[in-house]
C-alpha cells in the first residue's frame, strides 16, 4: 500500500470537502455543507480514490480509464444529491431515461462542489472561469435527456455569472435564488 497516496487523496477529499462546506455557508446552505460528500470515506470511494490518485483529476476518471466505469463513481453519485446523475430516471412517457428537475439547494450545491473541485484540481491557475471550463469540457458527452433543461440552463447562468462577475456577485445571487425558493 502506498501511504504517501492514502495521505494526499485525504487531504485532497478534505480539502475539497471543507472548500464545499464554506461556500455553502456562505449561501446559506448549512446542512448541505456538513453533510457534503461524505461516502468519499466510505471504503468503495476511498480505497478507490488511494489507488488512483494523481493530484490533478478525479481518482474515478482514472479507475474509468482502466476498467471502462467507475465503481466508486457509481457508489457516489448513487449517494450524493448534487450531482445531476443522481436525478435521472426510466419514464414511461418517454420510453427512455430522463433527467429530473433539480432541487434549488442540490443545484446550488453542486455548483459549490465545481467550485472547490477546479480549485482544488487546478490550485494557482484556479480562476472564476474554472469551473465554467471544466463545465464545457464534459458538455459534449451530457446526453441531452440526462440533465432537465430548467437545470441545464439554471447551471450555465450561475456558472457564467460566476465567469463573468466573480463570486461575490454569484453568491448574491444564489442567495437571493434560495430565499425565494425556486428558480
Amino acid at each position: 500500500m502506498n501511504w504517501n497516496n492514502v495521505r494526499r487523496h485525504f487531504m485532497t477529499i478534505t480539502e475539497h470537502k471543507m472548500l464545499v462546506m464554506i461556500n455553502c455557508f456562505r449561501v446559506g446552505l448549512y446542512k448541505q455543507g456538513l453533510l457534503h460528500d461524505l461516502s468519499k470515506y466510505s471504503p468503495v470511494e476511498f480505497w478507490t480514490g488511494v489507488r488512483y490518485y494523481q493530484g490533478n483529476r478525479s481518482p474515478n476518471a482514472a479507475e474509468r480509464d482502466e476498467k471502462g466505469y467507475s465503481a466508486a463513481w457509481l457508489h457516489h453519485k448513487g449517494r450524493n444529491k448534487h450531482h445531476f446523475e443522481y436525478w435521472i430516471d426510466f419514464s414511461r412517457l418517454s420510453g427512455g431515461m430522463v433527467g429530473c428537475r433539480m432541487p434549488l439547494p442540490y443545484l446550488v450545491e453542486m455548483v459549490m462542489d465545481r467550485i472547490a473541485a477546479s480549485r482544488v484540481y487546478k490550485g494557482k491557475q484556479y480562476t472564476d472561469a474554472s469551473a465554467w471550463e471544466y463545465y464545457q469540457n464534459e458538455r459534449p458527452f451530457l446526453i441531452p435527456s440526462v440533465v432537465h433543461p430548467d437545470t441545464k440552463a439554471m447551471l450555465e447562468k450561475i456558472l457564467m455569472m460566476l465567469k463573468d462577475r466573480g463570486e461575490r456577485a454569484t453568491f448574491a445571487y444564489l442567495r437571493k435564488l434560495l430565499k425565494k425558493g425556486d428558480y
